[in-house]
């Protein structure tokens, strides 16, 4: 167990350096151990398949990641309950792989690329719909939970994962509809579907994250940061824009926003 710790703690060091094909080396030995040792009906192979995968994503083998986040996708189907966050955040990493690839087909093959879209906006909108459960469901055991510190604490990082997975969720499918826009005409309900995910990002946070401990996570705080931003972008362009229907946010209400979320964060690294 020691030599496969550390074997991980240098795949993650290789790859905080951009020394991605030494990451890459280090963890497909380190899935080889877990098949050998643990088989795929296990989180272990799992859990180091899917670092491998993300590793390749980066490395721009979109194919060959693709393949793995499936992979991990069913075996953890077998092992989980339905509707288990680590499903979630699954379906989310095959959507980004969807979209980058995406991005690569839009210069040779444009209805492909559209394609590919469509089905990574279908694992985005299970992905959301699964993290929105889950904290549905957490918040409403939440008072059971108090009693109990340990399982108070597990709690809270589910929620944890399924608040960041569901803001990652809804901004990719607010950036999957501008993408649609840029491949093809322009068209002003894919401008709406986008300002509808962003300010579903925004209510996602107001109500799970602000007034909780979630609100004091560096994490949360910087994807809901990145929603707003994108929203503050969209809304610029609107206002551009002639017959544009109001948004039920203002601009400058989101700029202080921005600005107050950019200083906690600020704080956060400092203090």
């Amino acid at each position: 167990m020691a030599y496969i710790r550390r074997l991980r703690y240098l795949s993650q060091i290789y790859i905080r350096s951009n020394r991605l094909a030494e990451a890459e080396k280090l963890q497909r030995k380190l899935l080889h151990m877990m098949e050998l040792s643990k088989g795929w009906n296990s989180m272990e192979a799992i859990t180091a398949a899917e670092a491998l995968a993300l590793t390749l994503r980066l490395s721009g083998k979109l194919g060959e990641a693709l393949e793995l986040f499936e992979k991990c996708l069913n075996a953890r189907k077998k092992l989980l309950p339905e509707g288990h966050i680590q499903i979630g955040g699954n379906l989310l990493h095959i959507a980004k792989t969807f979209m980058l690839q995406a991005s690569q087909m839009r210069r040779t093959d444009n209805s492909e690329a559209l394609s590919k879209l469509e089905k990574a906006k279908n694992y985005l909108e299970n992905s959301a719909r699964i993290a929105k459960d889950v904290l549905h469901k957490l918040k409403n055991q939440k008072s059971k939970a108090q009693k109990d510190e340990k399982s108070s604490a597990a709690l809270r990082n589910y929620e944890h994962a399924a608040l960041v997975i569901l803001l990652q969720s809804l901004e990719s499918l607010a950036a999957l509809e501008m993408s649609k826009n840029e491949i093809h005409e322009p068209k002003e309900e894919n401008l709406h579907a986008a300002e509808d995910s962003l300010l579903q990002c925004v209510t996602a946070y107001k109500e799970f994250g602000y007034g909780t401990q979630l609100q004091d996570s560096s994490e949360v705080k910087s994807e809901y940061l990145s929603c707003l931003k994108h929203l503050s972008a969209l809304l610029a362009k609107k206002e551009t824009t002639l017959n544009s229907k109001a948004s039920p946010i203002s601009l400058p209400e989101l700029k202080e926003e921005i600005k107050r979320i950019d200083i906690d964060l600020r704080s956060q690294k400092t203090g």
